[in-house]
């Protein structure tokens, strides 16, 4: 029994499993645009949750800073049960009896004055709201920019895999034609052939790490997305010619216009602003609290009895008055009483008590407590504003290596290109010549080589230039996708 419930256990994780999988590749069709990785980046980056965490808890804070300008309101009952004797709370009278008695009442305060502490603790809080935002919209921009390198790494990988396989279909067409050639009895040097096949064997190995590498890259790019990994899912080609243009900009100006975009530098300024107006909150603890304040309130005894008169009966007392030497005693009439509970809604109407009043509260001495506050937003503050001079001088520095990384690539670029159009030709030259046998095979692929290499150059070289302008474009806010 034991064993068939493990194994159902299996069937069903295994299924959801499946399940799983299958609903997280549904997002991605057959074919994965940038944009959409970006999106599905964003959507799943656990990073990007946290901050957005971040952001809500920080928008709390601040909106329970708002909700201290209101006034408090209590409402407040107790039920006592007292045995043997104790205090009529309605008499003040002791009595040695079980005593029910209750308290109930709602009271109010508003905090009319106390340093201005709410207002600027309002202002330290929305001010780290809005820098949450900021940190929020920073880490999708982040994100982005992983996402696009990635997808411009395997679109990169792609396209060296296609030189590859170009460089070995030119390789094959020679072995078949100079394997017929030899199967005629026509090939004049044998190693040629040889020459050939082994250089052949090559560009399948190369093919085969340039598979590799694609995949490598593919894997990568669904780790951003946080997605499992679909082989089979295309990729949408992003044209190369449109992004060749030499340039525009100067680090001085790049770094300007970052400081003016990114989302961190405004995000550091305002925690620096936060933390000022938190030393003035915390100052204003020095200074007295006033308060308005009232309540109503009422209470409920069981020992609370009235007197209730009753009928008037004539009683002779023990006094007497002596008429003529005979004593007559004295008849007085005495008013009968009755007591009775007083009931619940009588005492609850009856016992109802107002009041109003101002508060001050001066603070004196409280452990040296308030000064200590002051000293540590002090060091908030100077840790701010330590946070934002060195992520201006972090940008500076990365802007410059950034674009000095763009100019050897642009400058990389363009040696490329023109050896490839050096290669070409020359190889155009030396195919003719070997096939029409006026070459030999060493000299025929030592050409090839170089414009296979030069081919491979190019494209790895225009692509860094992309991955260089993406940067900086990404410190500029311009970033397209």
């Amino acid at each position: 029994m034991k064993k068939q419930i493990s194994l159902l256990l299996i069937i069903f994780f295994v299924s959801f499993v499946k399940i799983s999988a299958q609903n997280s590749n549904a997002v991605i069709g057959d074919v994965l645009t940038l944009k959409q990785a970006v999106d599905i980046a964003i959507k799943n980056d656990l990073v990007v949750e946290q901050s957005d965490i971040t952001r809500q808890t920080a928008q709390v804070n601040k909106n329970q800073q708002i909700d201290y300008m209101l006034p408090t309101i209590n409402a407040n009952g107790s039920q006592t049960i007292s045995f043997g004797r104790s205090l009529n709370t309605y008499t003040y009278q002791y009595v040695n009896q079980q005593i029910n008695y209750g308290s109930y009442g709602i009271s109010a305060n508003l905090i009319l004055f106390s340093g201005l502490q709410t207002q600027n603790f309002i202002k330290q809080y929305s001010l780290a709201y809005d820098a949450s935002k900021l940190d929020l919209e920073q880490q999708k921009q982040n994100i982005t920019l992983s996402v696009l390198l990635a997808y411009l790494q395997v679109l990169s990988s792609q396209d060296l895999l296609d030189v590859s396989r170009r460089q070995a279909d030119v390789d094959q067409k020679q072995v078949e034609r100079l394997d017929l050639q030899n199967k005629d009895g026509a090939l004049l040097l044998l190693y040629s052939l040889s020459d050939l096949k082994g250089q052949y064997a090559t560009d399948l190995a190369n093919i085969a790490a340039a598979v590799n590498t694609l995949e490598t890259a593919k894997i990568n790019l669904f780790q951003l997305l946080n997605v499992p990994y679909k082989r089979e899912v295309q990729y949408e080609k992003i044209p190369l010619d449109l992004q060749m243009a030499d340039y525009q900009g100067s680090p001085d100006s790049i770094y300007n216009i970052a400081l003016n975009t990114l989302p961190s530098i405004k995000s550091a300024d305002l925690k620096v602003r936060s933390q000022q107006k938190g030393v003035a909150a915390v100052r204003g603890q020095y200074y007295p609290t006033l308060s308005l304040g009232g309540g109503v309130s009422t209470s409920y005894s069981n020992a609370a009895t009235v007197s209730i008169p009753g009928a008037v009966n004539n009683v002779t007392t023990s006094d007497y008055v002596t008429v003529g030497g005979t004593n007559y005693n004295v008849i007085s009439q005495q008013q009968d009483f009755t007591t009775k509970n007083i009931s619940f809604n009588d005492q609850f109407k009856n016992n109802k008590y107002t009041q109003v009043y101002l508060s001050l509260n001066i603070p004196i001495l409280n452990y040296l407590r308030v000064r200590n506050n002051v000293k540590q937003a002090k060091i908030n503050l100077e840790n701010a504003k330590y946070n934002a001079v060195s992520t201006r001088l972090g940008l500076q520095q990365i802007v410059e290596q950034a674009y000095q990384n763009m100019v050897m690539a642009s400058s990389q670029l363009k040696s490329d290109e023109d050896a490839v159009d050096g290669y070409a030709e020359s190889f155009r030259i030396k195919e003719i010549q070997f096939n029409e046998g006026v070459i030999t095979s060493d000299v025929y692929l030592l050409a090839k080589n170089n414009i296979d290499r030069a081919n491979i150059n190019l494209t790895i070289a225009k692509y860094n230039y992309i991955f260089r302008a993406k940067i900086l474009d990404y410190y500029q806010g311009r970033l397209t996708l």
